[in-house]
């Protein structure tokens, strides 16, 4: 059953329970919720790219200031962004809406800032994180930001850490 998160929608059934609890082991707590995130991902990604080939695309280089940005910085500017529209919408239309919503948001918001398809990768970890915070919520909102911020920049740290990978064999 749902405790944090009452009346959630059938729509969302199909995510496990834990995820929608604040869990005092928060290390237990982010590797489930981030596995959930990026295993997703990468498939979702590669069934992207398989559908969609890139043209045209060339990442920008990867300097340890840009790995920083992405990891760190980007993220927690992100969270910060995210935070105040997903309370009022949840607010206005309740959990569930304010989570789609929120990822559809963020997916475009990322399809507009990289490549299409990236945004069609990206809803998904926004989908959770949004669900993460409603749920760390009750805990407090600087306590559900933090888990956020922690999520979004180990989501991150994988693209990150394949472009650098991806960087040192070209060279």
């Amino acid at each position: 059953m749902n405790i944090t998160i009452p009346g959630r929608p059938f729509y969302l059934a199909f995510l496990p329970d834990f995820l929608f609890r604040p869990d005092d082991n928060l290390a237990r707590y982010a590797l489930r919720t981030w596995l959930l995130m990026v295993l997703p991902s990468i498939a979702l990604s590669a069934l992207v790219r398989l559908f969609t080939p890139v043209v045209g695309y060339v990442p920008p280089p990867l300097t340890p200031g840009v790995a920083f940005m992405l990891i760190g910085v980007v993220p927690f500017l992100e969270t910060l962004l995210l935070t105040g529209p997903l309370v009022l919408l949840n607010r206005v239309f309740g959990p569930g809406p304010a989570v789609v919503a929120s990822a559809i948001f963020w997916g475009g918001v990322h399809s507009l800032a990289n490549n299409w398809t990236h945004g069609l990768v990206a809803w998904w970890p926004f989908l959770i994180m949004a669900i993460v915070f409603l749920a760390w919520r009750e805990r407090g909102v600087l306590t559900a930001g933090l888990v956020v911020w922690l999520l979004h920049a180990l989501q991150n740290s994988v693209p990150t850490c394949i472009l650098l990978c991806l960087q040192i064999a070209s060279v």
